[in-house]
């Protein structure tokens, strides 16, 4: 163990001799102009736009899903996001089981009738709203 320090030693002492001296000139310089050229824009040419692809896509929903979300297209995620405040604003979690959703006339359309739905069946319920396209 005391070979271990030793080596640490002399790691220190040249670290702290580094700091201690001078720097040139042109090593100033030259780092200056390194950080200019990062700061440069890249080449103009065609731009791309990121492709949005996957949950974060926009997709057109079924009316039943519009009347409890509010918008004609939405993402996944977003979709789901939106139900969680519509269930949040009318206290449709169960207090003493908050993984578990009570179901009041709009979600009972949207969750095939059913009174209870525990929130790691939601993504599957929701599926059949999202229409597909192309």
């Amino acid at each position: 163990m005391s070979g271990f320090l030793r080596g640490s030693r002399a790691l220190f002492s040249a670290a702290r001799s580094a700091t201690t001296t001078n720097i040139s000139p042109a090593a100033t310089k030259k780092a200056s102009s390194t950080a200019e050229a990062a700061s440069k824009p890249l080449k103009k040419g065609k731009e791309k736009k990121p492709s949005v692809s996957g949950i974060m896509r926009t997709t057109p929903i079924s009316p039943i899903f519009q009347s409890v979300v509010g918008v004609p297209e939405v993402s996944r995620a977003e979709a789901v996001k939106k139900l969680w405040e519509y269930i949040k604003l009318h206290n449709l979690q169960n207090p003493s089981d908050k993984r578990e959703i009570f179901c009041d006339a709009k979600l009972k359309k949207l969750f095939d009738g059913k009174d209870k739905v525990g929130f790691l069946e939601i993504g599957k319920l929701l599926k059949p709203h999202f229409v597909k396209t192309g």
